[in-house]
């Protein structure tokens, strides 16, 4: 087996809660897991467990408390704990892709300008950025007279399969992805596990939320499991 891209040894993350007295919340302690190219991992447990916060650290939008989150990223090994914020950045835009729940809206950008800015991102030049984000968009069933238009009176359904193109379009070694299936039907649903398993046939890594067991069933290679405030297993 190939060496990881990912390495997590001895995680921890709490929460302090100022407003309230500065009490503090942990939410796990001591995670170790290793995440290989081309690999599935998906992350189990309850509600409350930390599965989204754990993908949040692991990107670096949370900080951890404790351990280490190793990043293989352009031929050296980064701390995502302790990296300085450009070092981050660049990881965003080169390494790690993040599809979360939710479009983050951006007023006046066309939707088709939204998908392909992570692919300008790395240097790819803007015109054929574009058709990579409209193929992508046709393939989610994006209709075409909605790609010049900005995404924010968009459906939740149609919001989320842009979000997916956005985070596919780039073709990132590792990628973080929650809950993608959420507000989709069935037949996005299908196109959505399509996309998953091409970008593993490509050595992409995965790691995610799946509350759909057909699409977990679908994709991952392993489980993950996590319990509220306790060691994970």
């Amino acid at each position: 087996m190939r060496n990881p891209v990912l390495e997590i040894h001895d995680l921890a993350k709490t929460f302090r809660l100022h407003v309230q007295g500065g009490i503090e919340i942990p939410v796990f302690d001591g995670i170790d897991l290793a995440l290989h190219p081309g690999e599935c991992l998906a992350l189990v447990g309850a509600s409350g467990a930390g599965k989204s916060t754990l993908m949040r650290s692991i990107y670096a939008n949370y900080h951890a408390n404790g351990g280490r989150i190793l990043v293989q990223h352009r031929g050296t090994v980064v701390d995502m704990v302790g990296a300085e914020p450009r070092t981050i950045l660049d990881i965003r835009r080169r390494t790690m892709g993040y599809v979360s729940q939710f479009l983050r809206v951006v007023p006046r950008v066309a939707t088709e300008e939204i998908v392909a800015e992570p692919l300008r991102m790395t240097g790819v030049e803007a015109a054929a950025a574009t058709d990579r984000a409209r193929a992508l968009l046709a393939r989610l069933a994006i209709p075409e007279r909605l790609w010049s238009l900005a995404p924010a009176t968009f459906s939740g359904g149609e919001q989320q399969r842009v979000n997916i193109a956005r985070g596919f379009i780039a073709g990132y070694p590792i990628l973080l992805l929650d809950e993608p299936t959420a507000s989709l039907d069935a037949a996005n649903r299908r196109i959505v596990i399509e996309l998953i398993l091409e970008a593993k046939a490509r050595g992409t890594a995965v790691i995610g939320i799946f509350h759909d067991r057909e699409v977990r069933d679908a994709i991952a290679d392993r489980l993950f499991d996590l319990k509220p405030g306790e060691l994970a297993a």
